[in-house]
């Protein structure tokens, strides 16, 4: 099981393996929860605590001896709607205090694909009116980030009504044509040598380079002279290309 997903809701590792220790054991005093875990002493009640005060478990009274018990996993739903509604009063100061900052240009590296995948979400929330591309190939598509996430990626942009064009390698040429026929969606190919391990991006006044190599990583730029200049290079391509 990925628990990392947990980490990204806010739950500390030690959090995570007393919460799954319980899922297990079901009711349980600390004694239990602390061989399950193999964690310290310490650890175990300063988790416990942390994850009541979450909700995320809870306990009985069985004498003076303490039973905890794991909340069902679906209350994690309303964990992190909780979470959405705390962020959403502070967003209006943060958006505040950004436009103040805000600088014309700026360049910015994000690791790993927990990083590429924030350049996308900010390339789709940048406010461009076309979302353009070029590169990539069956290793990117297929292997590292995986079709699903293309796919949810493209199902995200569509909902917020961007138009994209795309260069794709022949090596896709499947997952393009499918692409093809979604709605404000339009690919065109290379030969197979044109297949890469980077894709480029140009939203508005946005420029996005990933590398998806063993440790993927990505540079996204904002300059509006650097965008105008990768558009044009992007509509090269684009008629150079077959449909």
């Amino acid at each position: 099981m990925d628990t990392g997903i947990l980490e990204d809701l806010g739950l500390t590792p030690a959090e995570i393996k007393v919460y799954i220790s319980l899922l297990e054991l079901g009711s349980s005093g600390a004694n239990l929860i602390l061989l399950r875990s193999g964690l310290q002493n310490s650890v175990v009640h300063r988790a416990l605590n942390s994850l009541m005060e979450k909700g995320i478990i809870s306990f009985i009274l069985e004498g003076k001896r303490k039973v905890y018990q794991a909340t069902d996993p679906t209350h994690f739903f309303d964990f992190i709607e909780d979470k959405k509604l705390n962020f959403e009063k502070i967003l209006p100061e943060l958006k505040k205090r950004q436009r103040a900052s805000k600088s014309e240009t700026e360049a910015t590296i994000y690791k790993s694909k927990r990083g590429i995948s924030e350049i996308y979400s900010r390339l789709l929330n940048s406010g461009g009116k076309e979302y353009l591309t070029f590169g990539g190939g069956k290793t990117v598509t297929y292997e590292i980030m995986g079709e699903d996430w293309w796919n949810l990626l493209h199902a995200k942009r569509i909902a917020k009504k961007i138009p994209a064009r795309q260069v794709f390698d022949e090596t896709i040429l499947d997952f393009g044509k499918e692409l093809n026929k979604k709605p404000l969606s339009r690919v065109r190919f290379l030969s197979q040598k044109f297949e890469q391990l980077t894709e480029t991006v140009i939203i508005g006044d946005y420029v996005a380079i990933a590398m998806f190599t063993e440790n993927p990583y990505g540079v996204l730029i904002r300059d509006k002279t650097v965008a105008d200049g990768y558009r044009k290079n992007f509509e090269i391509l684009w008629q150079k290309a077959k449909r």
